[in-house]
């Protein structure tokens, strides 16, 4: 019987896997220098007078005789002569109709008023390919095209969401500018502001992630071994509130702070879920992901005693289960979705995120729904992913607006 030959390697493994990492880094920047020259940036498109019209509530006639007398931002002429305004003059409308209108201001422009919180809300799992990326730029672009102010953290150090924003994240972020450099505990450590970016989609700032995030996970059982509440160079706070302490340093400057959490449920997890005023769980709806998230929530509840024990409490105004990724026509997943329900009512959200093929190819170009125009996808496809995606991304912003006394 012959053996067959084991072929001899020429090149050592983990040298291997830097060469392949490089060539793929160097491959993926190459990419998007094609897809958004020539500052390889994104920019976000224009928005035609009836889409604004449905974002703002303000009638297209009111639009058109705006434009014609000269009053408010001045829109861009399209090639067929049709009037399209950048998300930014979108703003400046909800300001403009705010102050015309002051009986009608929040209509127009619904960000947070005097007394009402700031709404922190943490997307999570450590199932794998439960949509947490997803559900997060979607939401982001939703709330943001709802006139109101973002801030969005990368947590995961696979910086996924950086990605769709259009951050690359070992070309693009730096030593010490992830959440990291301000929830570190030497003296490198940053203020909040001076590591918030701006995006190209007006509303939304972002903390970016990359691989630098994983540092917090290391440092903080050092921390914690070294002294009883995980501080060091003179720093007395508990290491589960470094992150909520952090947002609050500019929490005057936004209306809803978003939370992509890793896959794990680590450090920065469990600063995630303190912090948070909601917490939304996406769950694929088949067996192994839904077994998965009961060690999910099993692991939680551990840490929340954790939480507890340090004399400290959660103050999350909602808990809810996302559907994502679901297809309604899966007996399967129709069972699971029943199944949920009936465990868990109400905290099951009813809108679903449905499986779409619009959604899939949107994300290859790091996009949203929200950002294609008319004719990069079949209509009907696109019609029926963004009717899904609005109606969780509304069913979201209720709670957060009930979380502020709205009715």
């Amino acid at each position: 019987m012959t053996v067959p030959a084991v072929p001899i390697l020429s090149e050592d493994p983990a040298d291997k896997v830097v060469r392949h990492g490089a060539i793929l880094s160097a491959e993926l920047q190459a990419r998007r220098q094609q897809m958004y020259p020539p500052d390889a940036r994104k920019n976000l498109r224009f928005f035609m007078t009836h889409e604004v019209s449905k974002l703002t509530s303000i009638p297209e006639s009111t639009l058109r005789t705006l434009s014609i007398e000269g009053k408010g931002p001045v829109p861009a002429r399209l090639e067929n002569n049709h009037r399209a305004y950048t998300l930014g003059q979108v703003h400046e409308l909800r300001e403009l109709f705010a102050q015309m209108k002051p009986s009608e201001a929040l209509r127009f422009l619904p960000r947070r008023r005097p007394g009402e919180p700031l709404q922190i809300l943490s997307i999570a799992n450590f199932k794998g390919g439960s949509a947490k990326t997803t559900t997060s730029a979607h939401l982001a672009h939703y709330l943001a095209l709802a006139g109101l102010r973002v801030l969005a953290i990368d947590l995961d150090p696979q910086a996924s969401l950086s990605a769709m924003f259009g951050f690359q994240p070992e070309l693009d972020v730096g030593h010490n500018e992830t959440i990291y450099a301000t929830l570190r505990y030497d003296e490198a450590r940053r203020p909040m502001r001076e590591i918030i970016r701006p995006t190209y989609f007006t509303g939304i700032d972002i903390v970016p992630g990359n691989i630098e995030v994983m540092e917090y996970e290391h440092e903080t059982p050092r921390s914690l071994a070294g002294g009883a509440n995980g501080s060091q160079s003179g720093s007395q706070t508990v290491f589960f509130e470094r992150l909520r302490l952090a947002i609050a340093e500019v929490e005057d400057d936004y209306d809803i702070v978003l939370l992509d959490t890793p896959p794990s449920l680590g450090f920065l997890t469990l600063g995630a879920i303190y912090a948070s005023t909601g917490l939304l769980v996406t769950v694929h709806p088949a067996m192994l992901d839904v077994m998965s998230m009961s060690q999910f929530l099993l692991m939680m509840g551990d840490l929340i005693g954790v939480v507890r024990e340090a004399g400290a409490g959660l103050s999350q105004n909602f808990l809810r289960y996302l559907i994502t990724r679901h297809d309604p026509n899966d007996q399967s997943q129709v069972h699971v979705v029943a199944m949920l329900r009936s465990l868990f009512g109400e905290d099951v959200l009813l809108p679903t995120a449905v499986e779409s093929t619009a959604i899939e190819t949107a994300g290859l170009a790091k996009r949203t729904l929200y950002e294609l125009e008319p004719g990069n996808i079949g209509a009907s496809t696109v019609k029926r992913a963004r009717e899904s995606m609005d109606a969780v991304n509304q069913h979201i912003l209720d709670l957060i607006t009930q979380s502020w006394g709205r009715a």
